[in-house]
């Protein structure tokens, strides 16, 4: 009933000074960025290039004409999917978003977004990435649905099972995978392994950050990892799928031929996920959003990393 309350409140604020004073294309524009976390992009996009760079790696269709054009449309095709996903990840959970303290302040909840807005933006950003993902092959195109299919899944999982971050994680590692399709890659290990790795990288961070909500979710009937087995085994499952990130990332270095820089690379990723475990314990999730922040590095690093080591080797 409280939950009714709060959407009918959404969909007709009485409050409408945030929508009302936001008027010119540059403040909407901050306010769609902030809606769906734009900045955010960095966490999977990385991870979709890579997936592209070892299939071109394993073609040799080097070309700057084929490089620069299917970068361009991955680029435009994760973008708008992950807009989509995040977009209609606020809309669902905007009644809840009202109710909770840590989430009051988010663009629905408080009036700087209509649900009218909120669901075209939606319905836009899909449109987009179903184009993006034309101009990248017919495979991946008619593949394109059911990437949304899983990333829009996500929203609603906490519904229906404990396990959400699983289904965060499948919905990441659609990334690399569609990457190296996009990019002309068929058989081969390497999209699989590089599936797994971010799937239990996002995975791993989204339980932490989930641990913040324990209380919240469990009052409210929210399922997740925290709310079903408690903070202290939470951080032990986040950081045996950490464990498994580094483990999937390594076995990709000698499967795709990338030598000694790529394992590097590595080693810096697994760096990163110890610091970002160490800040949160059972007694102390003050530093959790620092935790959840340090992810941005970990995507551009290895990138970077395996992108000099496909250039050296």
């Amino acid at each position: 009933m409280k939950i009714s309350r709060t959407l009918k409140n959404l969909r007709n604020p009485a409050n409408l000074e945030d929508l009302t004073t936001l008027k010119t294309p540059a403040e909407r524009l901050r306010t769609y960025g902030s809606f769906v976390r734009f900045s955010h992009s960095v966490f999977a996009l990385p991870f979709a290039l890579t997936g592209a760079l070892l299939a071109l790696h394993r073609t040799g269709e080097w070309s700057a004409a084929v490089v620069g054009w299917r970068a361009l449309w991955i680029v435009l095709a994760m973008v708008a999917a992950r807009s989509a996903a995040m977009g209609f990840n606020r809309l669902v959970d905007a009644p809840y978003d009202a109710l909770n303290p840590r989430t009051a302040s988010r663009e629905i909840p408080r009036g700087a977004l209509s649900i009218v807005e909120a669901r075209i933006f939606v319905g836009v950003s899909s449109i987009v990435f179903v184009f993006a993902a034309w101009m990248l092959g017919p495979l991946t195109f008619v593949l394109s649905p059911v990437a949304l299919a899983i990333v829009f899944w996500y929203s609603l999982a906490k519904r229906f099972t404990s396990y959400t971050q699983l289904f965060l994680g499948l919905a990441m590692a659609v990334a690399p995978v569609g990457g190296w399709l996009a990019a002309g890659g068929r058989e081969g290990w390497e999209p699989w392994l590089l599936g797994l790795a971010i799937g239990t990288w996002v995975g791993g961070f989204d339980v932490l950050y989930a641990c913040q909500d324990l209380e919240f979710d469990r009052a409210h009937g929210l399922r997740s990892i925290p709310a079903r087995f408690g903070v202290p085994r939470a951080l032990v499952i986040s950081r045996g799928m950490h464990l498994l990130t580094v483990v999937c990332l390594a076995a990709l270095g000698p499967i795709a031929n990338l030598g000694p820089v790529y394992l590097g690379g590595v080693a810096g990723v697994a760096v990163l996920l110890v610091y970002e475990q160490s800040l949160v314990s059972a007694h102390d999730l003050s530093q959790v959003k620092r935790a959840f922040d340090l992810n941005g590095y970990v995507g551009v690093l290895y990138l970077l990393t395996t992108a000099v080591a496909i250039y050296v080797h």
